[in-house]
């Protein structure tokens, strides 16, 4: 249940509603003295505050009491309680942030009810910014996949354009990950807190897509039988995505160039525009320059777009970042079996690595998915693999484990010499050495019971990757495929058994 501080001058008023909120499992802290309730705001750090407005013959303490709890991190709801109601104190009260504003005397059930729904709001709005702050973390620069030298291009673009208002056009084939680069620009700007509204333009034929892009007034055409807001206003102050623009008609990319130059939309069947502050990334797998000789495609609708272009690379162009794509779909997939991190053969990984990938990433995701469901245990082999793979195994390659494959999704920062499991050379190629070779072995000169020599190796391990992440916990448990808490509890029993 929730933490409740309770602030009123009148005792009979502050033991009713601390035995009310205790009878249903709050934690109530009740005062009766408004400067002591002020000096345990921080302490306390309540997730609801419950203050009268007048307390000792002042208004100033309800009111100071009211912006300090407002002004915790995270912010307490407030409602506040007064006998001396009057339209202008509740008007302040509201406007510095309170929740709610009751007028004493009060029914205990109208309290009960303001005080679930402040606890709702509060629930939601936490759920809502952790979500957010979710949805940044999942879609930051470091989330797209590739150590290779034009990957590495994409990433250093993207950081550059992505807290701009620019127009962008992201340009590669099918696969690619499009959409991927735009929702990184969308949550890495200063709109990340605006909606991010995605939209395929060749998913829908014109009627509806004007329609779901523009919106329309009821009776503008048969079957619009409401009101209908479309896409661009639904996203006012965030970004839209247009993928596939190449397939738009000449008529919408008429309105589109329009809604770019004017900063204004116009539903169908309404003669009123009105303004959005909407930033266009758009999205093309054709090349539009034939598509503008052909006559399909407009070339000043094209300027307007290609403001700043991004151009992803075909898998088969950075197939060095194979390994990396396959070790970060490895790390997501769990043995049906034993429910382990799966690992990949030699042979299976030099047949993905000979393909061609007319797919790209999206087809060696589906590769790995189809394989991670079909293997025995935790090792994918190359039969676990799509038929038309099979023959491309490197026959003179054993089905052993590569080890390094389920490793092979950390991107290497720049000037770094290693990273846990996989040391590289200089230039973040080859090994350097492997844990197989056959170097010569000094024995101790006293045994141990193997379960410490165990438990030391760990927490020695565990350590190294905690350095390398600078002791961020939660990047070192996704690279060693663990939860946070395993984490935890593993750095607990070998700091003990140490």
């Amino acid at each position: 249940m929730a933490k409740v501080l309770l602030v009123d001058d009148e005792m009979t008023m502050v033991q009713m509603v601390t035995e009310m909120l205790r009878a249903e499992g709050h934690d109530v802290h009740p005062f009766t003295n408004g400067n002591a309730a002020l000096e345990a705001l921080a302490e306390v750090a309540p997730e609801l505050v419950i203050t009268d407005l007048y307390l000792d013959n002042t208004r100033a303490h309800g009111l100071e009491i009211l912006k300090k709890a407002r002004s915790l991190n995270p912010p307490a709801s407030v409602i506040m309680i007064t006998g001396f109601g009057s339209i202008d104190t509740a008007v302040e009260a509201m406007k510095l942030g309170a929740y709610d504003y009751l007028e004493k005397p009060f029914k205990l059930d109208e309290l009960r009810l303001t005080i679930q729904r402040a606890l709702s709001y509060n629930q939601a709005i936490s759920e809502n910014v952790y979500l957010r702050k979710q949805l940044k973390k999942k879609y930051q620069f470091n989330q797209i996949i590739g150590n290779s030298d034009k990957m590495q291009g994409v990433f250093k673009m993207v950081e550059r354009v992505a807290s701009t208002d620019s127009t962008v056009l992201i340009l590669g084939e099918s696969g690619t990950g499009k959409e991927l680069v735009a929702r990184a620009l969308h949550f890495n700007s200063t709109r990340q807190f605006a909606p991010f509204i995605p939209i395929n333009c060749s998913a829908l034929p014109e009627n509806l897509l004007e329609s779901e892009l523009f919106g329309h007034r009821k009776g503008a055409f048969t079957g619009a039988i409401n009101d209908k807001v479309g896409l661009f206003m639904e996203a006012d102050g965030g970004t839209i995505f247009l993928d596939e623009i190449g397939s738009m008609s000449p008529t919408l990319q008429s309105r589109l160039l329009r809604v770019l130059q004017e900063k204004e939309v116009r539903r169908v069947g309404d003669n009123a525009p009105v303004y959005v502050n909407v930033r266009v990334v758009a999205a093309t797998n054709e090349p539009l320059e034939k598509k503008i000789k052909d006559g399909t495609f407009r070339e000043d609708l094209y300027y307007r777009l290609n403001v700043i272009s991004i151009q992803l690379p075909s898998l088969r162009e950075r197939q060095d970042d194979i390994p990396v794509l396959v070790g970060h779909f490895l790390r997501q997939k769990l043995s049906p079996r034993t429910g382990n991190v799966l690992r990949l053969t030699r042979k299976a990984m030099s047949a993905l690595m000979a393909h061609s990938w007319p797919g790209n990433v999206r087809e060696l995701e589906n590769a790995i998915e189809r394989a991670s469901a079909l293997c025995e245990g935790e090792t994918i082999i190359l039969d676990d693999l799509p038929p038309h793979l099979h023959k491309l195994g490197d026959a003179n390659e054993p089905e052993d484990v590569r080890e390094e494959a389920h490793l092979a999704s950390v991107n290497v920062p720049e000037g770094a010499e290693s990273y846990p499991g996989r040391s590289v050379g200089p230039s973040g190629g080859a090994p350097a050495s492997s844990p197989t070779s056959s170097a010569p072995v000094s024995m101790p000169g006293s045994f141990h019971p193997l379960k410490n020599y165990l438990r030391e190796q760990e927490l020695a391990y565990l350590q190294r990757v905690l350095a390398f992440t600078s002791n961020d916990k939660e990047k070192a448990a996704e690279l060693l495929g663990v939860s946070l808490a395993t984490l935890y509890r593993k750095l607990a029993e070998a700091e003990e058994g140490a």
